[in-house]
């Protein structure tokens, strides 16, 4: 198979309309959960068109991860959490020199129902990882080449929530340079109907977008007030581009523990880089009306 076919299938993969179709049957588990669950039969139908789709081009990426044996082979699994549903870690993939860093993790989801729906997240955490390993590496011998600069490269995971319903996993990845950059990634799970939640399927319409960013504003405002805070916000110090408006309608976000919905943004996306990577607990209060069920946000 050419680099340029199997470029065209996993963009085609990481382009299954999730946001549409599956939102769709999000909506519709949470209707059913609603009524007693008498339609459960048809929704199950709805969710295998789906996974029918992930199916085609996870055989495609599949080949890809089995030519490569020596990222593969590297691979040794470490149960960390209990239950039926368990989180694995992968051994690290360490680089240790004198000017180049790199510590990258690859979790896996494992005994989940719905076969497809875990390879497909499983088939994403190692492509994740393997394009941040392969970029490290090939950014070191230029380097070496060169004779001269520093880099680092790491990545690693986290479960925010693991319980009856829910499991939330939140990874990030960190590069270095003259300076660094984070970014974070989350998948929450409905661990009772099997699928991968999305931002859009919480909601009855996209007016969530704007509520929930008025919110975040108005939380921006008061730890600015009386914490020593800073976010980029229309306060006459931050230049027009950088002011933070609203969120994107696919957000990164996590259910915790409590079940509140929180928002998370990357580093320098709403803030500086002291900053971190903020997130803001959104009041249940403020989403009741336009929340599709409390079913996972309480």
């Amino acid at each position: 198979m050419t680099d340029n076919k199997m470029e065209k299938l996993k963009e085609e993969y990481m382009n299954v309309p999730i946001s549409g179709e599956l939102d769709s049957v999000v909506r519709r588990a949470l209707k059913i959960e609603n009524k007693s669950n008498i339609k459960k039969v048809y929704f199950y139908k709805r969710l295998g068109t789906v996974a029918a789709a992930v199916v085609i081009c996870l055989v495609a990426l599949t080949v890809t991860v089995n030519s490569s044996p020596a990222f593969a082979n590297e691979l040794s699994r470490t149960p960390v959490i209990g239950g039926i549903v368990k989180v694995l870690t992968f051994k690290e993939f360490t680089v240790k020199e004198d000017k180049f860093d790199a510590d990258i993790k690859v979790p896996e989801i494992q005994g989940l129902k719905n076969g497809d729906l875990e390879r497909s997240i499983n088939e994403k955490y190692l492509e994740e990882n393997k394009k941040l390993y392969k970029q490290f590496m090939s950014d070191m011998e230029e380097m070496k080449k060169q004779g001269s600069g520093n880099i680092g490269a790491y990545s690693g995971y986290e479960v925010k929530t693991d319980n009856d319903n829910i499991l939330s996993v939140g990874r990030w990845e960190t590069k270095t340079a003259a300076d660094s950059y984070t970014v974070m990634r989350y998948d929450t799970i409905d661990k009772k109907n099997q699928i991968l939640l999305t931002l859009p399927s919480l909601f009855k319409d996209d007016s969530y977008v704007d509520v929930i960013s008025e919110n975040i504003i108005a939380q921006m405002k008061e730890q600015v007030k009386s914490e020593d805070k800073v976010y980029w916000l229309d306060d006459g110090n931050t230049m027009p581009e950088d002011i933070f408006k609203k969120i994107d309608k696919n957000q990164n976000f996590y259910i915790n523990k409590d079940g509140k919905l929180v928002i998370s943004f990357d580093q320098f996306e709403v803030a500086p880089g002291y900053m971190g990577t903020p997130e803001f607990v959104i009041p249940t209060d403020v989403l009741s009306k336009i929340l599709v069920s409390n079913q996972y946000v309480k």
